[in-house]
């Protein structure tokens, strides 16, 4: 017998094993709705986690804070390169220059920290202008992440060949014996070869006389031609003077005799103890940058100084390279800004 319906009324039809009320297909659709959306949010949830594991996904970008051209251009370029190879993306530089560095350092120090911008330190930027430069728009400590260092430039002290002193105990003799002492140049006021010279004045008592160039080619061309008598510089650009003669080599500042020099003493040797001044490079990141990102980066440039390719190109820079850890450079910095410092307040050097 057929069933009958009431007006206004359907017979509802449950599908196989669904019970009697059970869901309804507005109700189900809801459901799955929902699951859809959970499934989403911890999709969403995973997303930086994964972004962050594929770092680097987009060219990276190296501000070097000084003109193309000179050694540290020049060996920023060498490790973006190489450090671009290891990586697999593009490490861009970025010349930014001004203000002894200050400019294109603070640059990096307010960018975002996702690894994705780098600056190339240089010890007179990071250690000598925050105690030079009357304000400076960066905290070093504070505001910047080290990397990993990647060399020391080695300093020397030259002379002309008609100077009568050839090692450093009768320049020091020689400059004493003098009414105005000696003069020596440099590439400017507050640079590393300043606050060597000034280091070297303070622990001996040499009388010697600060005369900044704008610009190390300058003074070399002064020195070479007899105008000035010393010029402390970094040995890239004394060593061809020095083996064709033109300049007489007086000693290095490094620890150990620089690879390009082999014969010029130490300032160690010569007589003055724990005397040591490089004018050091190194990479750095913005602060809080994720701890993974600098591990890695830390760990390709230290793989591009073992190179044998790559330190032999430094070395012709005048850089000697010293792969280590980012702590080791985080120290080092904290050092070299606590003891030029000293030597800065000694010597009254200012920068308004």
């Amino acid at each position: 017998m057929t069933p009958q319906r009431a007006p206004g009324h359907a017979l509802r039809a449950h599908p196989p094993g669904s019970p009697v009320g059970g869901p309804t297909p507005r109700r189900r659709l809801l459901a799955t709705g929902l699951a859809l959306l959970t499934a989403l949010a911890g999709l969403s949830a995973l997303r930086p986690a994964h972004a962050q594991d594929a770092w680097p996904n987009r060219p990276i970008r190296l501000v070097v804070p000084f003109t193309p051209g000179g050694v540290t251009d020049t060996s920023g370029r060498l490790i973006a390169e190489q450090l671009g190879r290891r990586l697999g993306q593009s490490v861009i530089v970025d010349n930014r220059p001004g203000a002894s560095g200050n400019i294109g350092t603070a640059a990096v120090a307010s960018a975002a920290p996702d690894g994705y911008t780098l600056v190339l330190g240089f010890d007179g930027t990071l250690v000598i202008n925050p105690h030079v430069f009357a304000k400076i728009p960066f905290d070093t400590l504070k505001d910047l992440a080290p990397v990993g260092k990647i060399g020391d430039a080695v300093l020397i002290l030259v002379a002309h060949p008609a100077v009568p002193a050839k090692t450093l105990n009768e320049v020091i003799a020689l400059s004493k014996s003098q009414a105005d002492g000696l003069s020596y140049g440099t590439s400017g006021t507050g640079g590393t070869p300043h606050i060597g010279g000034e280091l070297l004045r303070q622990r001996t008592g040499a009388q010697l006389t600060h005369i900044p160039y704008k610009g190390g080619g300058q003074a070399m061309s002064d020195v070479l031609g007899g105008s000035i008598p010393l010029v402390y510089t970094a040995v890239a650009g004394a060593s061809g003077h020095v083996k064709s003669g033109k300049l007489r080599a007086i000693a290095v500042s490094s620890a150990q005799r620089s690879a390009a020099l082999p014969d010029v003493p130490t300032f160690i040797e010569s007589g003055v103890s724990d005397f040591v001044v490089n004018s050091w490079v190194g990479l750095l990141a913005p602060a809080k940058t994720p701890p993974a990102v600098l591990t890695r980066l830390n760990t390709e440039l230290n793989a591009v100084l073992n190179d044998p390719a790559v330190r032999e190109k430094l070395i012709a820079m005048g850089i000697e390279a010293t792969p280590g850890s980012a702590e080791q450079f985080r120290d080092e910095i904290r050092r070299d800004l606590g003891r030029y410092g000293q030597v800065v307040k000694a010597a009254g050097i200012r920068i308004e």
